[in-house]
Formats: structure tokens, C-alpha cells, sequence
């Protein structure tokens, strides 16, 4: 195979790389306003709580005057349109996700290379290459409506499918007869429903929502009050079902689905981000059968797996924070908890039940391990994957003998398998072919020390004869919350990263899951610093061992890495070149106060309580930024229909490290419109998001 020629030489070719020195940007005024808050005897001001009103003429003017100050900026980078073309071609190869059945037919989506969304093919057997049978950017004209979900009945003849626009958390929901493809009459307004789940005869489904938002409001106003509900096809949503509530508390997130065999409803019950849940249960081949509680204290994670008749089976992390199956026969009169598979050394993610068999999906050391055991616990097999990556897929029912897989790695693009459950083969399905050798990059694992001692592990990505001394520009990510693992995978923005020439370092922080609820637990409320810690940590390991040094060393982060970046960067403005937080927390001390932030008092704790308000505001990124301090270059990015993190948080707190800033460094605000969080961001905004933030870096950076 011929490969196209890198993009650092290309670069090299066309232009001389002399860059002048940073000038003082002159930044849009932001008016200062007489606000000050009381926290527990604390005074704190907000000078500029007035751009919380995001729709005022004050606000709309400011975000433009932002945008132009940026984009002018942007667009005086030379190499910028390069990387824009390099990362364009690279982009364009076709995609596919692993199909699954439903049915009578085979279900995969498919990206032709540059579509704003992928698109949901139909197949009538697994190597029939199908034909398109719902296409998202014919949704909206822009490509900005993207599919939230889908759902189909235990036949197959219809399909329930989300639809949210312009990145919005909040979806709408329609169901489409998949041999007609015309879509009934049935539709839910826009709302935080989550997923769907049909009962076993497909005359109607559950759903979870949460009391509409007034309109207008729905990028700020905070959402309490999930409730359950079943709605019958055919009929109007404002009649549907009440199916459970909680009104003893309004912060529960409440869910749940059919059991596979269509008898049990399970429902869940959850407080904030955290994994703990309850769990409830009703008969559904017993008419008006009463909601019985299986767990109904909020302590531990109970994720339903499938059932054998009256015997449930979980994963849990109940005395096992690294997780274990276990089974309950829910009929007998005292229920007894039994486990199937013991807590291991390795992090249980996830299980799948397919040929009567489960498919555990472990995290060793943050990459992906699969191991098959029989219904009670016993060993099957191993199954073997190419490296160090993230495997997933394995989806299927309880007597499937056919499954498929996908894993990738930093270096090798997504391969799908198809796997024979009885025989344990795997077969390459299919393969990405992406215009580069992936043989010319480097992955390892390293381990770090942080601050008090734990061992760290992070992933460092790089052409291969790199030369260790400490010149290299550097990107390291992060994120360090929620629970959420960071597991090695491919990324054609990462890619052109390297080719530039540059070192890319994935840290697994504290407040993740790679190890477990206890690695969880220990960057949550009053331990956040240990993940901010781990992260800055992770910069001076890269320093040390002469990768980099601080003015080539950058560092990036969205939502809660958002957040990271942002107390990082106040916490140690001295050892990064360049700091790029993305819709990020920023305002610790109001983010309850906007759309589902409340949530997440989970993690961060809550600024209603005294001691978790000290902890909070020691690192609150916009209450941390110090005057007259040089802080390195930085790029905030945030979108003006982000109805998760509320994009004020970004506002303000460029308006103040702006207001703040020492240096010649530029500190910049992007804001996308017609964007939200980025779930479902059409292909086009995201290649014009990534060349200016690489634009950003090569010239910072002095790449």
C-alpha cells in the first residue's frame, strides 16, 4: 500500500515555521456587576453572574464579540487550513459499528467517511451488505440532528428511536414499522427520557421522564422529578401510565426494562452520578401484580445481567469493589444472594448472558481482557485479542451462538469480529482502512507516582525512534471522575496529533473506574485533589523522563476534564505550554444550579454542605484564577445549546481568566453554535473544532 505523506512534512514543505512573538490580545470588555454570595460566612462575588442569562443582548453580544476576537486569531495560523485538509483526508474512510439482530434482520450503522451522522443500515443476513434504512441527516437540513437511542419490539416489526437536536440531552421519541419504514403517529416530546423498553408482545413500552421544561428554559433550569412510565400505542403520552415515583425524593433518577423473557419489569433507582442503586421487581404475567423491592438501600451497584426464570442474575459491587456476578431466586421467601463468579484481581465492567453463557468484559491495567464462563461460574475460555485496546460489543440473547466484537488500540483503527459462541473462533467481520501505517507509531503503559504515593498507570503514544530530550511537543489528557474508565482506542484527530510529530499521554486517574469502586471513590468530594494531583503528576513524569518540558507540554480535558484542566492550570501555571478545557465545570460553587448539575453532588459534593463547600473552593476553577499570574495559552471551547454543563460556566470564567491574565499568552473562548455537549456533533463542526485546536497548539507550542 502507498501512504500519503504525512502532514508534518506537508507543513514543512509549504511553510516556513517562524513564529513571531505573542502580542496582548485586546479582549471584548466584560462588564463587572455588584453580586456577592454568602457561603457558610464565606463572601464570594460574582462579577459576572450576568452572563448566566445566556439569551440577554449583553450576553449574545459578548459571545459574538468572543468569537471574532478567536476566529481572527485562528485564522492568522498558516498551517491551520493544512491540518484542516490532512485531517479531512484521513477522516474520510468508511466506518461501521458491530451488527447486532433484531428480528429477522441485522442492524449495523455505517459512516460512508464524512457524513455529519452515521446511518442505521438494514440487512437480511450477516453478509448481505444491507441497505440504508434510517439516515439522521436527512433529519435536518445542517446535519445537526443526530439518533439518541434506539429500541425494537422482541420481533422485530417495529423500532422506538430518539431523535435530539442540536446536541441536546433532551430527545424526542418515534417509533417506525421497519417493513413499511413509515413512522406511526405515536411520538414523545422532548425530554430526558433516556432509553425505551418494549414489552415482550410489542403493544407498548416503559420509559423514564422528567416533568416538562418550561419552554424557553431548558438550557438552565434544573430538572428534579423522574418518574416511570408505560405508554400504550395508539395512544396520546399525556395519557400514559404512571408506572412508579418516588416523591420522598426528588433526586432520584429513576429507570428500568423488560427482562428478556418478557415476564419481569425491572426497576431502578439511583441517587446522582454515583453507580449505587435500588432494585425493584414486578411479576408482568400476573394482572395488577404489586412492585416489590429487591435492594432498597442505596449502597451498592446492582446491574440486572438476564434471569432464568425467577433467578436474577448482576453484576455487583456489594463486598466487591471491583465487582462480581451473584444470583437470587426472587420467589423464594427470605431471597438469598449467591455468588456465580468471585470478585477478581482484574475491574468486571460489564457481562453480557448469550449461549447460556457470560461474557465478563474486564479492565486490567485500563485495557480490555474477555473471559467466558458457563452459567454457574465455571471457566469456558479466554478470548484472545490482538493487544493492549478496548474490546466491546457481544451483544445478543440468552441462546445466541453468534455474537460480534469490535476492539481497536491508539494505532489500529476499529476491526469488527464475528465470534462463535460453541466453537470460540473469531473472525474479522470487517476492518477499517485508514489511510496510514500504523506500524510507524509506539504504544506503552507506564506507571507514575502521585503525590501520596499511588501508583498510576498512563498509555503514551508516539512515532516510533522518538528521541527523549524533553523537546517533544506533548498532549496530555485527562479526565478522572464519574467512574468513567479512559481504555486505549482510535481516534483520527489523535492520529494527526502524531503525525505532527507530537506525543500523546492518556493518564487513568483516580475517580474513574479503572480499578474499581475504591479508585472510584478516592477522587470523589473531599478526595477530588487526589485527581488533580494524579494529573499534574502525570506532567512532571513527562518532564522528568525528557518526553517534554513545560512550554511544549499541553494538557486537555472535557466536562468533569474540563473542570480538571481548569484547576490544574490554576493549581501549577508553570509546568504547561498550553491549556485547552472543554465544556467544562468551572463554577463549583453554582453548577446545582443549572439543568442536571444537581446530580452530580455525587462526585463533587455539594456547596450546601460546609465541609464539602472547603473542599470545593479551594479548586473551583473560576474561583482559584489568581491576577496577575502568567498563565500559558488557552482555548476554551464550549457550545450555546450545551444543556449539561451549562456553557455560562465556560463564559465566565474566560471572561475572568481573560481579566486575570499576566502574560503575552492568548486566552481564548470558541463557542459553537447549534452544538451541544458533543454527543451527535456532526462530522463538519467537529474537523473544524479539531484544526483550529490543533492550529492553536502548533502555534503555542512552537511545533
Amino acid at each position: 500500500m502507498i501512504y500519503r505523506m504525512s502532514l508534518a512534512l506537508l507543513i514543512l514543505m509549504s511553510f516556513s515555521i517562524n513564529f513571531p512573538a505573542q502580542t496582548k490580545l485586546n479582549y471584548p470588555v466584560a462588564k463587572k456587576v455588584d453580586q456577592t454570595d454568602d457561603y457558610h460566612g464565606v463572601k464570594v462575588a460574582d462579577p459576572y453572574r450576568w452572563l448566566e442569562d445566556v439569551d440577554s443582548a449583553d450576553t449574545k453580544a459578548w459571545v459574538e464579540a468572543e468569537n471574532k476576537v478567536t476566529f481572527d486569531y485562528l485564522a492568522t495560523i498558516p498551517q491551520r487550513e493544512q491540518i484542516k485538509k490532512r485531517l479531512t483526508e484521513l477522516w474520510n474512510y468508511e466506518k461501521y459499528t458491530a451488527p447486532f439482530k433484531a428480528g429477522k434482520h441485522y442492524y449495523y450503522y455505517k459512516n460512508d467517511g464524512l457524513q455529519n451522522q452515521s446511518v442505521l443500515y438494514i440487512a437480511d443476513s450477516v453478509t448481505d451488505s444491507g441497505r440504508v434504512f434510517l439516515d439522521p441527516n436527512k433529519l435536518s437540513a445542517d446535519g445537526t440532528a443526530a439518533l439518541a437511542g434506539i429500541s425494537f419490539t422482541d420481533d422485530g416489526k417495529l423500532m422506538a428511536y430518539g431523535v435530539a437536536l442540536a446536541g441536546s440531552d433532551r430527545s424526542e421519541w418515534r417509533i417506525k414499522d421497519v417493513e413499511t419504514g413509515t413512522d406511526l403517529s405515536d411520538v414523545l416530546p422532548p425530554n430526558r427520557q433516556g432509553g425505551v423498553s418494549w414489552l415482550k408482545d410489542g403493544s407498548g413500552f416503559f420509559y423514564s421522564r422528567f416533568p416538562q421544561t418550561e419552554k424557553g428554559k431548558e438550557l438552565k433550569e434544573t430538572t428534579f422529578g423522574q418518574r416511570f412510565y408505560f405508554h400504550k400505542l395508539g395512544t396520546p403520552p399525556d395519557q400514559d401510565d404512571l408506572v412508579y415515583e418516588r416523591p420522598d425524593n426528588k433526586e432520584y433518577f429513576i429507570g428500568g426494562g423488560v427482562s428478556e423473557d418478557g415476564n419481569w419489569l425491572l426497576i431502578q433507582v439511583g441517587k446522582g452520578t454515583g453507580p449505587q442503586n435500588m432494585v425493584y421487581y414486578k411479576n408482568l404475567t400476573m394482572e395488577k401484580s404489586p412492585i416489590l423491592p429487591l435492594v432498597d438501600k442505596l449502597e451498592n451497584d446492582y446491574s440486572f445481567i438476564g434471569n432464568d426464570g425467577s433467578t436474577f442474575y448482576f453484576r455487583t459491587d456489594k463486598d466487591a469493589p471491583r465487582a462480581r456476578v451473584v444470583k437470587v431466586d426472587v420467589l423464594q421467601k427470605e431471597p438469598k444472594w449467591e455468588t456465580v463468579v468471585p470478585e477478581s484481581a482484574e475491574t468486571l465492567q460489564s457481562v453480557d448472558f448469550i449461549n447460556d453463557q457470560f461474557v465478563l468484559n474486564y479492565l486490567k491495567d485500563a485495557y480490555t481482557q474477555i473471559r467466558i464462563v458457563d452459567r454457574g461460574g465455571k471457566f469456558v475460555r479466554d478470548v484472545k485479542l490482538p493487544g493492549i485496546g478496548t474490546a466491546g460489543g457481544f451483544g445478543g440473547k440468552r441462546f445466541d451462538t453468534e455474537t460480534f466484537y469490535s476492539y481497536s488500540t491508539y494505532n489500529t483503527p476499529p476491526t469488527i469480529y464475528r465470534y462463535d459462541m460453541k466453537t470460540g473462533k473469531s473472525e474479522i467481520f470487517r476492518q477499517a482502512k485508514v489511510a496510514f501505517n500504523s506500524g510507524d507509531y509506539e504504544v506503552k503503559q507506564v506507571k507514575y507516582p502521585s503525590k501520596d504515593g499511588t501508583i498510576v498507570p498512563m498509555f503514551i503514544v508516539h512515532k516510533k525512534g522518538l528521541k527523549l530530550d524533553g523537546s517533544n511537543p506533548t498532549l496530555l489528557y485527562g479526565y478522572g471522575g464519574f467512574n468513567i474508565s479512559q481504555t486505549p482506542g482510535f481516534s483520527v484527530s489523535r492520529l494527526v496529533w502524531l503525525e505532527m510529530g507530537g506525543v500523546l499521554a492518556v493518564a487513568n486517574l483516580r475517580g474513574g473506574a479503572e480499578y474499581g469502586e475504591a479508585w472510584h471513590e478516592a477522587g470523589t468530594k473531599l478526595k477530588k485533589q487526589n485527581v488533580f494531583d494524579d494529573f499534574i503528576a502525570a506532567g512532571e513524569w513527562l518532564v522528568k523522563n525528557k518526553y517534554t518540558n513545560p512550554k511544549k507540554l499541553a494538557i486537555q480535558g472535557g466536562s468533569n476534564g474540563g473542570l480538571l484542566v481548569g484547576a490544574v492550570l490554576n493549581q501549577r501555571p508553570d509546568l504547561f505550554g498550553a491549556a485547552l478545557p472543554a465544556v467544562g465545570v468551572m463554577d463549583m460553587l453554582r453548577f446545582t444550579k443549572f439543568t442536571i448539575g444537581w446530580a452530580w453532588t455525587s462526585d463533587y459534593g455539594s456547596p450546601d454542605n460546609k465541609a464539602e463547600f472547603e473542599a470545593i473552593y479551594k479548586y473551583s476553577p473560576l474561583h482559584n484564577i489568581k491576577p496577575g499570574t502568567k498563565y500559558p495559552a488557552t482555548l476554551i471551547t464550549t457550545a450555546d445549546h450545551d444543556d449539561r454543563v451549562f456553557p455560562a460556566h465556560s463564559f465566565k470564567y474566560a471572561a475572568t481568566l481573560q481579566a486575570a491574565q499576566a502574560g503575552d499568552a492568548p486566552v481564548l473562548i470558541r463557542i459553537e453554535t447549534k452544538a451541544g455537549h458533543g454527543a451527535g456533533k456532526p462530522t463538519s463542526k467537529q474537523i473544524e473544532e479539531i484544526s483550529d485546536i490543533y492550529g492553536f497548539l502548533m502555534k503555542n507550542l512552537g511545533m
